[in-house]
């Protein structure tokens, strides 16, 4: 059965393995899966992924949640932008999560990145997600 959001589950994921306190949780690999790992590991919102096998011999990340004093780093995660209904942004009107304390994620034309970047590139796209 294929899946309608994958971006989604993985967000999904990192949430249900937050509330149950997990270190490691798996996500099924892809390409934009990936980068916006990498945007999450680059403003320290996980402490790291690493590509795997699952027991069927399919690739799946295993990605690193990240905890301060018992506490979990992300504190909200949510999709912005779903297949039902995308959102598009230009670089000057991506919105700011928390005044700018939290991130947004956008995939631009070049590459998923996270808002400062987008806007210090000048350059807009598609609303991924928003994390605080």
């Amino acid at each position: 059965m294929s899946m309608s959001d994958p971006l989604g589950d993985m967000l999904t994921r990192i949430r249900n393995g937050q509330q149950a306190r997990l270190k490691l949780v798996p996500c099924p690999a892809s390409k934009l899966r990936a980068a916006v790992l990498t945007v999450l590991k680059a403003a320290g919102y996980i402490r790291g992924f690493q590509e795997a096998t699952n027991e069927r011999g399919l690739p799946e990340f295993v990605i690193e949640l990240k905890y301060d004093e018992g506490q979990a780093v992300i504190r909200e995660l949510h999709r912005v932008s779903k297949p039902g209904r995308r959102i598009y942004a230009a670089a000057q009107n991506i919105p700011r999560f928390y005044n700018g304390l939290g991130i947004t994620i956008v995939s631009t034309p070049r590459g998923v990145m996270d808002d400062q970047q987008a806007r210090e590139q000048n350059v807009g796209g598609e609303v991924l997600c928003q994390v605080f």
